[in-house]
């Protein structure tokens, strides 16, 4: 596995701090890292509301990457409220996808980081309506 993944983990993992933010806010039940193809990592957490207007570890970290001035992605981890990595969802693949029309397939994705096991944006989104 490349060194750049532990690095990613360990910043994923090092702003996740679950917790209760108000009687209607949590926070960082699920962190990410970003990197972008600059080599720079952005992290970010989930942010959950009881209506609805919370975000996505994972596009908290690409809207602080475009915060920024970047807007390319090179890899993408999120690690889950159990300390394992897993899969964006439909919302975040949407927002890759919107972001690199054509250059969305080759975003690596860290699905298992125990094993090791990457795979690419196009692989798990194979026929996106951008095309």
């Amino acid at each position: 596995m490349e060194k750049i993944w532990e690095e990613m983990f360990n910043a994923a993992k090092a702003v996740q701090n679950d917790r209760q933010i108000s009687d209607y806010i949590s926070a960082g039940g699920v962190s990410a890292a970003i990197l972008s193809a600059s080599g720079k990592i952005y992290t970010g957490v989930c942010i959950d509301t009881c209506s609805t207007l919370g975000i996505c570890a994972e596009r908290n970290a690409i809207f602080n990457m475009i915060t920024t001035g970047e807007s390319e992605i090179a890899k993408v981890i999120a690690i889950m409220s159990n300390g394992k990595s897993g899969a964006p969802c439909g919302a975040c693949r949407e927002l890759m996808v919107q972001l690199m029309p054509t250059k969305y397939k080759d975003i690596e994705i860290m699905l298992d980081y125990e094993s090791g096991r990457v795979v690419k944006l196009g692989d798990i989104t194979p026929e996106w309506w951008i095309g």
